[in-house]
């Protein structure tokens, strides 16, 4: 077994009989920003076999404060996060096998990417993924581990199907918008993401090698400015629970979804075709060219005009930059992407 993980097998709660487990796994990470990153850089120093990320977005300069896998090239080239991430660990860890995917995580794609994992690692910023990841692991029997982080709070908490509350069972109801703090209104700071990410990334590994009596079995709640941390202890699935009891998974099983959303501290929406396409960039780039500066790699075609800055990706989305008004992304996808 190589050298690098020698000072890991001393650590008697994981030995060789625990590297080799990790080695052998498996796991989800579902989004790329700062506590994406923060997994996907711990996982694969410790040895985790397979990584599969998803993302949406791109590297910009106001994530390198806190999004530790990415570097100013990314940013400058406004690399696709789950791209960036493959390219460094590569770096890190040649042994890992990263497998890249850049899109959107909805309801008609979030049970394929739950496929062969192990387990799945929360790493989105935004709730209407957490309840769509948490019917979707329910339904299949996905280990999945959420966390959250925003200014200097974070929670997270660890959630067996069968065993532990579920996400629906400690906050039935999606948060209402506008009733939480986000990173663009609140900020964030780099410290609280690595304590969550520490203890996701803790629970994982627990997972992998077979210790999960030693699993936290709280909803694990941390303000690492005021130096408070707390955990409150979860019960198994709540009775009436929608996912758990009631087996009714309404975010995964809705007819129809939002395509169109405000992107936390960005001032920034991103607009999606309600069906999966997939575009020619080139000849995207070809017909915007007339009409503003246009920049175009293998992963996107980025296009500014009127203060404006929309970037396309070849599944069809759309990042605008330079407003956060989701009925103007709309008409400015519509007009320069098409309907």
């Amino acid at each position: 077994m190589n050298e690098r993980y020698s000072r890991q097998i001393l650590f008697s709660d994981i030995g060789r009989e625990g590297q080799e487990k990790l080695i052998a796994s498996r796991v989800l990470i579902v989004g790329c920003g700062a506590l994406g990153a923060s997994h996907a850089e711990m996982l694969a120093r410790a040895g985790v076999g397979k990584l599969r990320i998803v993302d949406r977005d791109f590297v910009e300069f106001t994530n390198l404060q806190r999004q530790t896998l990415f570097k100013e090239s990314d940013a400058a080239d406004r690399l696709p996060k789950a791209v960036a991430a493959k390219t460094r660990i590569a770096e890190i860890n040649s042994e890992v096998d990263v497998e890249a995917i850049v899109a959107d995580v909805n309801n008609s794609n979030v049970e394929s990417f739950l496929d062969g994992v192990d387990l799945v690692l929360d790493g989105t910023d935004n709730f209407q993924v957490r309840y769509l990841l948490n019917d979707a692991c329910i339904k299949n029997g996905k280990t999945w581990i959420y966390g959250a982080a925003v200014s200097s709070y974070g929670t997270t908490m660890t959630i067996i199907p069968g065993e532990t509350s579920c996400l629906r069972c400690i906050f039935e109801e999606m948060p209402d918008a506008g009733s939480s703090p986000t990173c663009d209104t609140a900020g964030v700071i780099m410290p609280i993401i690595a304590s969550i990410s520490a203890v996701q990334v803790t629970e994982a590994i627990k997972l992998l090698v077979g210790k999960r009596g030693e699993l936290h079995g709280s909803l694990m709640q941390i303000d690492i400015w005021a130096n408070d941390w707390r955990k409150i202890k979860l019960a198994g699935p709540q009775p009436d629970c929608p996912a758990c009891d009631k087996r009714n998974f309404e975010f995964l099983d809705a007819e129809s979804q939002e395509f169109a959303a405000v992107l936390c501290g960005r001032n920034a929406v991103q607009v999606a075709p309600p069906k999966s396409v997939q575009l020619n960039l080139k000849e995207l780039s070809n017909k915007l060219a007339a009409l503003g500066d246009v920049k175009q790699n293998e992963y996107l075609v980025r296009f500014s005009t009127d203060g404006k800055e929309i970037t396309v990706f070849p599944d069809g989305r759309a990042i605008i930059k330079g407003t956060d008004d989701i009925t103007e992304g709309r008409s400015l996808y519509a007009k320069y992407v098409g309907n």
